[in-house]
């Protein structure tokens, strides 16, 4: 009798609006420790996102294409759920600094208790230790240069976004 083979499922959540080098670090990271890494993006209605859903979910499948065992989902509601209805165990979380790591122990255990999920964190390479997307938004919309904390694509998609907020003739789409 042959038992099945155990994959190790992982859930990288996030509202990745947009990806950052940062959050590529933890999923490449991730990649490297687990059998299925499941970028989970997170559908906020209540948050006003740069972004579409499905814009975020093509800028990650597009630069996680490199890793065989990443693949992009987005959620609503609890991660947990969202976990459970996917067979996902374990949920990894960066963590950029000692403020991070008080929010984050607290939904660890509220997540452990709702539904045994169980958190592992990730300390995030210093080089990304200040990195946030809102921060990235918030440079790039007064013109500071961002192009080393995103992946190209995603840095050309960014400008051309904030273009088309900002024309000149005031108009928005």
């Amino acid at each position: 009798m042959s038992a099945e083979p155990i994959v190790r499922k992982v859930a990288c959540p996030g509202s990745f609006d947009p990806v950052t080098n940062g959050h590529l670090d933890i999923i490449g990271r991730a990649a490297g420790l687990y059998d299925e890494v499941v970028v989970a993006v997170l559908i906020n209605r209540n948050k006003s996102s740069l972004f579409t859903i499905e814009e975020r979910m093509a800028m990650l499948t597009e630069v996680t294409a490199g890793y065989g065992n990443v693949r992009v989902d987005s959620f609503y509601g609890l991660l947990v759920d969202y976990c459970r209805a996917n067979q996902i165990p374990v949920i990894i979380k960066g963590l950029r600094a000692v403020s991070d790591f008080d929010y984050e122990l607290q939904m660890a255990q509220m997540n452990r208790g709702l539904a045994g999920v169980d958190t592992v964190f990730m300390p995030t390479n210093p080089e990304y230790s200040f990195l946030a997307s809102s921060l990235v938004k918030e440079i790039a919309t007064y013109g500071g240069d961002v192009s080393s904390l995103l992946p190209v694509s995603v840095y050309k998609r960014l400008l051309s976004r904030l273009d088309e907020i900002h024309r000149p003739d005031g108009e928005q789409r």
